[in-house]
């Protein structure tokens, strides 16, 4: 692996660990599919969702995979077991660790294979959003879980 890919692989290591945590320290595990007030994505919802999102963009698109992703099952499905969840993390984990460790700053550099916001952007462009979008879903999964598991 070269520094870029290394980096991209501890840093999404290090948060989709941190992800594994959240889930294991609900409490409660009813309260992972509970909204209150204005908190309208459960923590559970948000951990599909981070799944999907990432076994898609990074897995299929750039790991040729094959996850068909089902993004209105990320938010429609509801009481998914702790256990399950727990196993979706660990294989988007595997399969977003050994896609970024397998990408040279050649495929870093080239322009991602969709155009998600209307402009072309790199590979790498995309890899750092994508990490963005972890890291605010993960926040929202610690608060989820703090307020409803008290």
């Amino acid at each position: 692996m070269n520094l870029i890919t290394q980096s991209l692989h501890d840093l999404y290591e290090r948060e989709l660990d941190k992800l594994l945590e959240e889930l294991k320290a609900y409490k409660n595990e009813e309260n992972l599919w509970k909204v209150s007030g204005e908190i309208t994505n459960t923590g559970g919802n948000l951990i599909l969702h981070l799944c999907g999102n990432l076994r898609h963009f990074i897995g299929a698109m750039l790991g040729g995979s094959g996850y068909i992703r089902q993004r209105d099952d990320e938010f429609a499905l509801k009481d998914v077991k702790k256990s399950e969840l727990i196993d979706q993390i660990k294989a988007t984990k595997k399969i977003v660790l050994e896609t970024l460790s397998g990408l040279s700053n050649e495929k870093l550099e080239e322009i991602y294979p969709v155009n998600v916001f209307g402009k072309e952007m790199t590979t790498l462009y995309f890899i750092n959003h994508l990490y963005g979008h972890l890291n605010y879903h993960l926040g929202q999964i610690n608060y989820h879980r703090r307020i409803l598991d008290k």
